[in-house]
């Protein structure tokens, strides 16, 4: 290939149209581009209007994928001008659907890294053949075991690593030339996908045990060896293994899990958030978690740890949630429970109709919850009679609805509004319209973990911190609240997703503070490392 053509092929230098003739004749570029030369203004124009003749959401997202794979800055240039139209379209909730058609759908490798569990003497060449010559900073990994609310989807799922790494630029602008997605094949358990023809991952059960965890090692490793200022961001891991590994390298690298953390970190942002409007405080709520696998219980973990912050006791902190599973409310003496919900069970004989507690409904009849937050992928569970029920006991219910793609929400916001005449305060895990409702307009918050874990990343990685411990996340979900007026009618309990470039600064600058203020990060100045680091979508 020549100079010219490796150019024009690379994304992360190629511009099209925007060559300049000085640059044109300097690269060698002269004949192999039309005349004219365009401003990015114009190719955006351009290619802003080509999207919007697509007339399926998923061809939408296919054609900015042939916009990303060719030229970065004109992608970024143009998702960020539209952030919030764009936003559901390269991540949740369209991104499901995309993972579903992968195998269909594939177009090349987004440079990717694709690792099979089977070859661990292949780990450092795969990742040297994708990252040649560039400073890796940032990696998001996933072994596709629970890709959002759509389970196991193998290495198909590999699309949720790029997707969160767009988001990443995008919101916070993280250099996209020091970015790498990462698939790790484990095999998969989805028998559709070893059935179809077309898979492109290994045809085979997942590989589990210690095999497993020793590839994890000597990955983590080798990633350590190979980038060491990059955080490593696991993403979408299943139950028995996402916790697993934070426990054991949280404390030792830079790592996040977004399963785990991110969404703690963003319902406890929301949570808070409606404190704020409802001027209430923390340590008055009983909060339920209907869903406690990863992202449950992450949250029940947040929130704990922000009222013990606040000065309560953590064996009465512990008195203030209920975790409500498939098997209905979890006691200490239900079978299968996972360490991470093992702390937050309840003994049955704080109840006189124990045995009666295994749904939803007649968990919250006997608690009266004033914060419901769901993350169990079970559409329509919160129904008009557990709502209405909630709600004949406080004030102002916080409901948050945050399981996703759309299709497995546990409730519809506008339902969630007219079933408590306007009272509750909500959060949902996918955008939703603002809604009129008895002469007021109400801007549902979006919950989704895009809002908080783009900063929280780009703070640690900018710092060049050691570690993310949650000191540094309570910080991220602390500076979200205020950046919307509490008083206005029908407020958000969190800002909206069109401000995410602006808040994710203010996200990344405080969780830098805090990695400085705690001795994990040689910096000086937050903000000026932060701002240094910045990456813009320009020419």
């Amino acid at each position: 290939m020549t100079d010219a053509m490796s150019i024009l092929n690379n994304p992360f230098k190629n511009k099209g149209t925007a060559f300049t003739l000085d640059e044109r004749k300097k690269l060698g570029l002269v004949g192999t581009l039309p005349p004219r030369v365009k401003t990015i203004e114009e190719q955006e124009t351009d290619t802003y209007a080509l999207y919007q003749s697509k007339t399926s959401r998923i061809e939408k997202r296919h054609f900015l994928m042939e916009v990303f794979n060719a030229n970065r800055t004109l992608f970024f240039y143009l998702m960020k001008k539209h952030i919030t139209e764009m936003m559901p379209i390269v991540y949740d909730p369209v991104i499901a659907e995309a993972i579903e058609k992968y195998n269909e759908r594939y177009l090349r490798p987004q440079d990717a890294v694709y690792l099979s569990v089977k070859h661990p003497e292949d780990i450092e060449q795969s990742l040297k053949n994708v990252s040649a010559d560039r400073d890796i900073r940032l990696i998001v990994v996933t072994d596709s075991q629970e890709i959002l609310g759509i389970g196991d989807w193998g290495v198909d799922g590999v699309d949720i690593a790029v997707g969160k790494l767009m988001v990443y630029t995008a919101a916070a602008g993280v250099d996209p030339s020091q970015v790498l997605p990462i698939s790790i094949d484990a095999g998969t358990d989805n028998e559709t996908l070893l059935n179809d023809p077309n898979y492109l991952g290994e045809r085979h059960h997942r590989i589990t045990g210690q095999e497993y965890f020793d590839f994890i090692d000597q990955f983590v490793e080798t990633v350590e060896k190979l980038y060491p200022k990059s955080l490593l961001h696991f993403e979408d891991f299943g139950r028995g293994t996402a916790a697993r590994i934070l426990d054991k390298y949280h404390d030792k690298i830079l790592t996040f899990n977004d399963d785990i953390q991110g969404t703690g970190i963003i319902a406890l942002a929301g949570v808070l958030g409606a404190l704020n409007i409802s001027k209430e405080k923390l340590a008055d709520q009983k909060f339920l978690t209907f869903g406690a696998g990863s992202a449950g219980m992450g949250i029940a973990k947040m929130l704990f740890d922000e009222l013990v912050r606040q000065g309560m006791d953590p064996a009465e902190a512990k008195k203030h949630f209920y975790l409500v599973d498939k098997q209905g409310l979890l006691f200490d003496d239900t079978e299968g429970l996972t360490p991470k919900q093992k702390p937050f069970t309840r003994k049955r004989s704080e109840f006189k109709n124990a045995d009666e507690l295994t749904n939803l409904s007649a968990v919250v009849k006997a608690i009266h919850p004033t914060v419901m937050i769901g993350t169990s992928t079970q559409p329509g569970t919160f129904t008009e009679e557990i709502v209405k029920e909630m709600a004949a006991h406080t004030e102002r219910p916080i409901i948050f609805p945050l399981s996703n793609p759309t299709k497995l929400a546990e409730a519809k916001a506008a339902d969630l509004l007219k079933w408590t005449d306007g009272r509750a305060l909500v959060a949902t895990g996918i955008p939703v319209d603002d809604i009129e409702y008895n002469g007021t307009t109400y801007n549902i918050g979006q919950a989704n973990n895009a809002l908080i874990y783009p900063g929280v990343g780009f703070g640690a990685i900018a710092t060049e911190a050691s570690q993310i411990n949650n000191t540094m996340l309570a910080a991220a979900a602390h500076s979200l609240v205020g950046l919307v007026d509490p008083n206005k009618p029908g407020a958000a309990v969190l800002p909206p997703v069109r401000d995410m470039a602006k808040f994710s600064k203010t996200v990344a600058i405080a969780v830098a503070q805090s990695a400085i203020d705690q001795g994990f990060s040689a910096a000086k100045d937050a903000k000026k490392a932060v701002e240094k680091m910045t990456w813009e979508a320009k020419y």
